[in-house]
């Protein structure tokens, strides 16, 4: 590509050369030569003007030949006679496909980047490998664990946070849909299919336990979509306990949703909202924009 460009640039040098030159002989004899050999100066303006082309004409010849040529012959079909269109109307049609052309090739190249990305950054929540030919013994999942051992589970981590309140209920058969609170800054309806966290729904303090409906605050809907994003980060399919309390504990964090300032601007407020992301290691607190 950069010999490419080397070319063109050669190129439109090249053109810029020769209209000096057509305007020079337009102009014809003009007042700055003087009044004595006006012509001798005039012809030697010329002869300069066409040396200036001969050396860019050589520089376009030398970028040509650095060019490689395509492994095949590049077949455009009839749009290549869209460029030679007369009327006003069809001129502009090869330059729209020619862009539609290089936007869908960009695509194919950022969906390319963006797919190997994400090969390596699996967020898979289940066992199952479709591309393994062999038959194996299928592992104990985190969905199919007692109601039992998940109340153990809550119950454990109600006993470590002194500030934070939980409450179970179960109105989808098995499956059981934790209430928490935290103090009077926020509360949350936590949704799970035996120790895996499926939904989170964050809101203010007085607010209704509802899980199906979003907080009318901005700020909570922001703590609820990055909830969301913990909730990926932590689940272990093989640890399911140990992901259930890493969530809770990044969660409790939020007790100082607006006492604490930012660790990044130390700021309170940024832009009419707290810092309402929680660090997924160090728990600090950071607005959105100071978390990148």
């Amino acid at each position: 590509m950069e010999n490419l460009y080397a070319a063109l640039t050669s190129v439109k040098v090249l053109r810029c050369s020769v209209g000096q030159i057509f305007n020079s002989l337009a102009n014809g004899i003009r007042a700055d030569h003087g009044e004595e050999g006006r012509d001798t100066k005039f012809l030697s303006e010329i002869e300069e003007l066409l040396n200036a082309v001969t050396h860019h004409l050589r520089d376009v010849e030398q970028a040509v030949n650095n060019l490689s040529q395509p492994p095949g012959p590049l077949t455009l079909g009839n749009t290549n006679f869209l460029s030679q269109e007369c009327t006003q109307e069809r001129q502009a049609l090869y330059s729209q496909l020619v862009l539609s052309y290089k936007w869908t090739d960009k695509i194919h190249e950022y969906s390319n980047h963006a797919a190997a990305l994400l090969s390596q950054n699996s967020l898979k929540r289940s066992y199952m490998n479709p591309g393994s030919a062999k038959r194996r013994r299928t592992q104990t999942s985190s969905h199919n664990v007692s109601p039992q051992a998940v109340d153990t589970v809550i119950s454990a981590i109600d006993r470590q946070f002194n500030d934070m309140t939980m409450s179970i209920s179960r109105p989808f058969a098995t499956n059981a849909v934790l209430q928490v609170s935290l103090g009077r800054v926020l509360q949350a309806v936590i949704a799970f299919k035996g120790l895996m966290i499926e939904w989170v729904v964050v809101k203010g303090y007085g607010e209704a336990f509802d899980l199906w409906a979003d907080s009318r605050h901005k700020v909570f809907r922001k703590i609820t979509e990055n909830s969301h994003a913990a909730m990926l980060h932590f689940y272990s399919p093989t640890l399911p306990e140990l992901a259930v309390r890493s969530f809770m504990t990044w969660f409790h964090s939020y007790i100082t949703l607006f006492s604490e300032p930012c660790k990044k601007c130390g700021s309170h407020l940024h832009c009419a909202l707290p810092p309402t992301w929680r660090d997924l290691r160090t728990l600090e607190p950071f607005h959105e924009e100071c978390k990148l």
